[in-house]
Order: C-alpha cells, then sequence, then structure tokens
C-alpha cells in the first residue's frame, strides 16, 4: 500500500527534508571548518545556562545563544551519567553498551578488582609521578571518535585534548590524537608515553612560566553585587560541611609559604583552573599551528571546574552560580582569541557538558521532595546478609561505582553456585530498599527483555556485558550514594542529571536558531563529521543533529 502525502504539506516538509539531507551530506574541501572546538564544561546542566541568561556577557554562552544554534531539549541516552562515559559518547556518537566507558571506575567481573577508565599500567605522565589507577591511555575506550575518523583520513591534522581531568582530555582525543591534563601536584600540564616520550618545546615553555602560581593567596570574588545572587542559595551552608564554603575565596592556605600541591588541587574547585586549561589551549593552537592551513584539525577543552564547584556546594549555590559567569566571561576572551589567531570564519565551536546535576538533597527536602543520602556500603551488607541466608556463603557481592553489583566469581566457583540465579535474589533485595527505583538483572539485560520496564533503555545503554555489573540499578529522584566529599552529584536517568547544553557557533555552517525538538549527545558526532567531510564514526549511534 502506498501512502502519499498531500501537495501542500509535501511543500511545507521538502525544504526539512532537503535541510536534513544537507546536514548528512560531508561537507566540500573548500567548506570544511579549519578548525572543530569542542569545549564540554563539565557538570553544566542546560537550566543553568538559561536561568541567567540575562546576566550573560555579549559574547560568551551568548555568542552561541544569540548568533548560533543551540538545543533546549538536549539528553544523554544513557542512565549513569558521569564524566568518563559522557566525554566517551561526545565524539564517538555512542552511548556506554558501545563505548565500553560505563562509569569512571568500575569492577574487574573476575577479580573484583578497581578498574580505572583511562588507567593504564604500561604508560606514565611525563615528568610527574604516576600511581597505578592514574589516567594514561584511552585503552579501555573500545571504539573510535571523530578524531580517529579524521586522522585515518589524513594523518597531517592534528586531534588534541586538554582537560583539568585525565578522563576529560584522553577520551574525546580518541586513540590517534594526543592528550594533555592538568596535574594537581604540580600546576602543570602533562601528557603521558602513550603519546610521546617527550613534550614538544611549546609545552615545556608553557610550563615553564608556571602559571597557576599567580593566584598563590589571591581571592575569588564575585562578579556581581550581592543583589545578583539573590536567587541562588546564600553561602556558608550547614550541609557544606567543615570545609566551608563562601564568597571571597582565598587561594591557598595562609600558613603556607609556596605553592603546593594542595593549592594547585583547590585551584580545580574555582574559576582559575580552567582559566589556566583556556590558556593553555591557546598555546596549543600557536604550537602546533591549529587550523592555519587546509586539513581540518580537532581542539577539544574540557573545562573541569564547574564540576568541582557542584559537587562541594551544588548547582543551586552562589558560588556555582558566580563560578557559571566568570566561566561565560572566559569563553568570550577566548573566542576573541579566537576569531584573531583561526578566524572568525574558520572555526566551528561546539559546547556540551558531560552530565547535568542533581540538587543537594537539602534543597530538594527543602521544597518537599522526598530526598537523601543512600549509604550504600550499608546497602551491600544487607543484600550480601539476605544471600547468605539463601546460598551458605557471604559475601558474595561487592559494590561497584557504576551504580552496579558484582558477583564474586571465585566464590560462585568454590561453591557450585548459578550466577543468574544468585543475581536475581540480589537484584529483589535491592528493590526491598526505600530509595532504590529500579534494578535489573545480567540476564535482563543481555535478553533486552523487559523494554517498557522504569528506566529499562537507559540502563541497557549504560551497560555493557564485558565489564559491567551483575545487577544495575537506579535511586529514587533526587536521592544520591552518599559521599564524604560532594554534598551533591549525578550519575541518574533524571532530567536534571540527563539535560545538557548542545551549543552550536560557525557562520559558515550554522544559522542561529532555537530548536526544541528532542536530541541526544549522541547526535554530535555525526553532525560535525558531516561538516569535516567525513563519515560518522564506525560505532556512532546518533543522528545528525537538525539546524533551525
Amino acid at each position: 500500500m502506498r501512502v502519499g502525502v498531500p501537495a501542500r504539506l509535501g511543500a511545507l516538509l521538502l525544504p526539512l527534508l532537503l535541510a536534513a539531507c544537507a546536514a548528512v551530506a560531508p561537507a566540500p574541501a573548500a567548506d570544511k571548518p579549519r578548525l572543530l572546538v569542542l569545549l564540554v564544561v563539565d557538570g553544566l546542566p542546560q537550566r543553568q545556562v538559561t536561568a541567567y541568561r540575562e546576566q550573560l556577557a555579549p559574547d560568551g554562552f551568548a555568542r552561541f545563544l544569540d548568533r548560533g544554534a543551540w538545543y533546549s531539549q538536549a539528553h544523554y541516552g544513557h542512565a549513569f551519567t558521569v564524566t568518563a562515559a559522557g566525554h566517551a559518547t561526545v565524539l564517538t556518537g555512542a552511548a556506554p553498551h558501545r563505548t565500553g566507558i560505563i562509569a569512571n571506575e568500575w569492577r574487574d567481573l573476575a577479580t573484583g578488582a578497581e578498574v580505572y577508565n583511562t588507567g593504564d599500567t604500561a604508560h606514565r605522565y611525563i615528568g610527574h609521578a604516576t600511581n597505578r589507577l592514574d589516567g594514561t591511555s584511552p585503552r579501555n575506550l573500545q571504539i573510535d571518535t571523530v578524531g580517529d575518523v579524521l586522522r585515518q583520513s589524513d594523518a597531517r591534522a592534528k586531534v588534541i585534548g586538554i582537560s583539568g581531568k585525565d578522563r576529560g582530555a584522553i577520551l574525546p582525543a580518541g586513540h590517534r590524537g594526543t592528550a594533555y591534563m592538568y596535574m594537581a601536584s604540580s600546576g602543570r600540564f602533562a601528557s603521558s608515553t602513550y603519546y610521546m616520550q617527550q613534550h614538544p618545546q611549546w609545552v615545556e615553555a608553557f610550563n615553564a612560566g608556571r602559571p597557576a602560581d599567580r593566584w598563590f593567596k589571591q581571592e575569588w570574588k564575585p562578579l556581581l553585587p550581592e543583589a545578583a545572587y539573590a536567587r541562588s542559595l546564600p553561602d556558608s551552608q550547614p550541609w557544606f560541611g567543615p570545609r566551608g564554603g563562601k564568597l571571597p575565596m582565598m587561594m591557598g592556605v595562609a600558613a603556607d609559604e609556596a605553592p603546593g600541591p594542595a593549592y594547585y588541587g583547590a585551584l580545580l574547585r574555582s574559576p582559575f583552573a580552567d582559566q589556566l586549561s583556556l590558556e593553555f589551549a591557546r598555546a596549543a593552537i600557536r604550537g602546533e599551528q591549529l587550523g592555519q592551513d587546509d586539513v581540518p584539525d580537532i581542539l577539544v577543552v574540557s573545562l573541569s571546574g564547574h564540576d568541582y564547584v557542584n559537587h562541594a556546594y551544588s548547582a543551586e549555590s552562589r558560588l556555582s552560580h558566580d563560578h557559571l559567569l566568570q566561566l561565560d566571561r572566559l569563553l568570550q576572551s577566548f573566542f576573541q582569541d579566537l576569531d584573531a589567531l583561526v578566524g572568525r570564519d574558520r572555526y566551528l565551536a561546539v559546547l556540551t557538558a558531560d552530565h547535568g546535576f542533581m540538587p543537594a538533597p537539602e534543597t530538594s527536602r527543602a521544597q518537599g521532595l522526598d530526598a537523601g543520602r543512600l549509604p550504600i556500603a550499608q546497602v551491600v551488607g544487607r543484600v550480601n546478609a539476605e544471600l547468605e541466608q539463601a546460598f551458605g556463603v557471604a559475601p558474595l557481592v561487592q559494590g561497584s561505582p557504576g551504580s552496579a553489583l558484582v558477583v564474586d566469581r571465585r566464590r560462585l566457583a568454590e561453591r557450585g553456585l548459578d550466577l543468574d540465579r544468585v543475581a536475581e535474589v540480589a537484584r529483589r533485595a535491592l528493590l526491598r530498599e526505600p530509595a532504590i527505583a529500579a534494578a535489573y538483572t545480567r540476564r535482563e539485560l543481555e535478553a533486552g527483555s523487559l523494554p517498557d520496564a522504569p528506566f529499562f533503555r537507559q540502563v541497557r545503554k549504560t551497560w555493557h556485558p564485558k565489564v559491567s555489573g551483575d545487577v544495575q540499578y537506579v535511586l529514587k529522584p533526587y536521592w544520591m550514594v552518599g559521599s564524604s566529599t560532594s554534598v551533591a552529584t549525578h550519575g541518574s536517568p533524571y532530567p536534571y542529571d540527563t539535560q545538557v547544553p548542545i551549543l552550536l557557533y560557525g557562520p559558515r555552517w550554522v544559522r542561529p536558531g532555537q530548536v526544541d525538538s528532542r536530541v541526544e549527545v549522541v547526535d554530535i558526532a555525526p553532525t560535525v563529521a558531516g561538516w569535516l567531510g567525513l563519515p560518522p564514526p564506525p560505532a556512532a549511534e546518533g543522528r545528525p543533529l537538525p539546524l533551525p
């Protein structure tokens, strides 16, 4: 049976269909951007971008909102929304069930040992001590990025990743790019021996200037008068903990005579580490001559500070509000330098985030919502108690940082127990916990047997059979796993964690406007690949973004 389209409707739809086809088609060589600049603001929920719109500078975030394209309903499709999983998704165009980067850390299924997402003991940091779980290579990333496809098509192309976190630099840079990470021990940037044996001269020159030292005993001061922050939580909330939190905030400790690791680490929880990352990005543009020839390059800058601030004080705090405004001004300055160094009509800028952020439980409870912090070690203890009652041995499961339980294979073998039976009893025990919304076993996730169950689709996208746990769970909304270092967090399938900005700017390629249809972060990779004249990465599952 053939279904026709009324002529008038067809006339209306034709321009949209042509625009969609144009977005998919590879760009001719003359129309390719010479530099793709991907900015990932770690821990930035979309709600914060629009909440303070009238306080933004004219050419920071507003460059995207007023003169670029932006998507009001952009989300991650996977359930466990954390830094490594998000950074792995952006330029692969695939969720964790394909990337293999299911979390920041997880447990080895055979041994129960902790695995770090970019950990690789075969490599070390250049000029810095390296611990076993430090991130040094993309070994665990199981698929290619846009940068990998670009470098395969032309080895002259350069792909550079820069971040305050190892995972923020390594994962978007892919297998064939080069990553530079901020070293909290020294205030310098370093790469690893996966990429090179020694730094190029421009990196050594940047580090020799010790730019991180200039904020020692300087203050992070609020950008605007006090009244401008009336919509945000005041400083020094009692639940900030013994460290407190208020502006102005001095960098370093009064008793210290010189900058040291504590000071360099504290910079990450301020606007200054992001300023440093953007300065290093400028040095990379000059040192590597990015965007200066006819071969496209990619520069990824992951700005880590907002995540640290939101973990310490929550996204609803004045500190987070001010941090966003400070970052906005830093972006304005960076864009103006990009215009000068590369050319306004020669680069394409994309801004997104690796995840959003939940409100602190205290904020949610004040609004009458059911919220709290779950002591996960106690929950695992109660699950093991039920397993001991059922099978006569304990402990049978370990908690895994990826919202999962991992069954102890060694004990299974010793007692001749069936993994599926143990996982099912563990799942039922979990569901008796008041803060657990859903839980699924390895057997259910492998079979895809419950497609209409709550969060099942999102959980399945977060779950990889070779590295994920045996029972994957979801907390109820506004609940978080208790932490000694975070007053708020992320990692859920709820909109406050999944909804992030997708902002585009490049006058030659992007018409300005707002798109309100739902899109996903997996859609970024096929979109930018098309602009670069490339096919999408082989494992990408996204679609080109609809343009205004």
